[in-house]
């Protein structure tokens, strides 16, 4: 029998932040997969329409784009948890996570971009000509903004001490 080492109580914070942080970013995905493959169902389900027979180059080649930009989005979206079950019990927990928020980000661009190809692709079959145009336009700005560039802003703002580690978590001042 092996030799009992105990835990200092800073390793074992640590290993608390680091399951509370990856208990948070799995709940946040949970929130952006259902949403990314209700829209990807959608997307699917526009190709059997009668209407869709008839779509110009524009509509189809719009559509394409989307589906591929809504599949990137559910690869990346649902890669942290094969990466955790894979690697669950290895010590990687910390590793599952940055590559988990990295991955949760780009997910995040690719499902803004599905997004914004979707009001575009609709845009255009309802209304058409500039206006669908304007509307994929307005899509863009308003996930562009509130999604990226708010967020980053606040980042910028933040007098967090940028050697330590980063929790997640709200700070207390």
């Amino acid at each position: 029998m092996g030799t009992v080492v105990p835990v200092s109580q800073g390793e074992e914070s640590q290993q608390r932040r680091l399951a509370r942080n990856l208990n948070e970013l799995l709940q946040e995905l949970r929130v952006a997969q259902a949403g990314v493959q209700i829209l990807f169902g959608f997307l699917l389900s526009i190709t059997f329409t009668d209407r869709y027979a008839d779509a110009d180059r524009f509509v189809r080649g719009t559509h394409l784009v989307t589906i591929l930009f809504a599949a990137a989005s559910v690869a990346l979206l649902t890669a942290p948890a094969p990466w955790h079950r894979i690697l669950f019990r290895r010590g990687r927990r910390e590793d599952v996570i940055e590559v988990a928020n990295r991955f949760a980000i780009a997910g995040l661009v690719f499902l803004a971009l599905a997004m914004v190809g979707t009001v575009l692709l609709l845009g255009e079959v309802i209304v058409g000509g500039w206006i669908g145009i304007g509307l994929g336009v307005f899509a863009a700005l308003l996930f562009g903004l509130l999604w990226f560039v708010f967020p980053l802003r606040e980042r910028g703002r933040d007098t967090i001490d940028e050697g330590g580690p980063d929790d997640g978590g709200d700070r207390q001042e």
